[in-house]
Order: structure tokens, then C-alpha cells, then sequence
């Protein structure tokens, strides 16, 4: 006769509710949270704040003519501040979407907890009032 250990349905889903379900959620936060942070690539950007644009720039020219290089420099500076602002704006993109999925992950692992206490309360408030 083979030996098989059941235990209470009771304990099963408390194991389930409070460790095996946040667990498996802490984990979908986690794949949030990082695929937030490459969407954005907020370190790449950071480290390349200050690159042109798009990798737009203009070559200086082969001989001595102070109003093309001077054009070229003022060219390739534009070119540069123009990327510097767009990555601030994406960088900022980046940021408040990693915030918003740190938040939104938390109250999502906060009302799981809460879920079986809210559905009991729920409950005895229907048959109450």
C-alpha cells in the first residue's frame, strides 16, 4: 500500500496565496521593471547625452575658409544640442515609466495580499447592510 501525505485544502492555498502566487509576482514585476528599462535604454543614453543627433554631423573642409569651418562648427553643435535635449526628454519618458511600473507592481502585490481579507469583508458587509 503506497503512502501519500494530504494536506488540508486550507493550508494548500494559504502556501499558494501568501508565498507561491507573490513569489511568481515579485518575478512578472521584476520582467516589468527591466523590459521598462531597456525600452528607454536610459544608461545608453545617458552615457551618449551629448552625441549628435542621429549620428548627424557635417566634415570640416580641406582647406583654410574660417566661414565654412566656423558654419561646420555651429552645424555640428546644433546638431549635438538638439540630441542632448531629445535623450533629456527620453531619459525623463524612461524614468517615470519605470516609477509607473514600480507602483503599479506594488499595488498589484499589495491587493493580492489583501485579496482574501477584502473578499471576507466584502462579504460580511453585503450580508449586513
Amino acid at each position: 500500500m503506497e503512502y501519500s501525505q494530504k494536506e488540508n485544502i486550507f493550508v494548500e492555498w494559504f502556501f499558494w496565496q501568501f508565498y507561491e502566487m507573490p513569489k511568481f509576482l515579485f518575478t512578472v514585476w521584476n520582467n516589468y521593471l527591466n523590459f521598462a528599462g531597456n525600452l528607454f535604454s536610459v544608461k545608453l543614453l545617458l552615457k551618449t547625452l551629448f552625441s549628435p543627433w542621429r549620428k548627424y554631423i557635417w566634415r570640416y573642409p580641406k582647406g583654410f575658409d574660417i566661414t565654412e569651418m566656423a558654419s561646420t562648427f555651429v552645424s555640428n553643435i546644433f546638431s549635438r544640442v538638439i540630441g542632448a535635449m531629445l535623450r533629456v526628454v527620453l531619459i525623463i519618458f524612461g524614468i517615470v515609466l519605470q516609477v509607473v511600473v514600480g507602483f503599479v507592481g506594488l499595488i498589484a502585490l499589495v491587493l493580492w495580499v489583501l485579496l482574501p481579507f477584502l473578499s471576507i469583508f466584502g462579504i460580511i458587509f453585503f450580508f449586513i447592510y
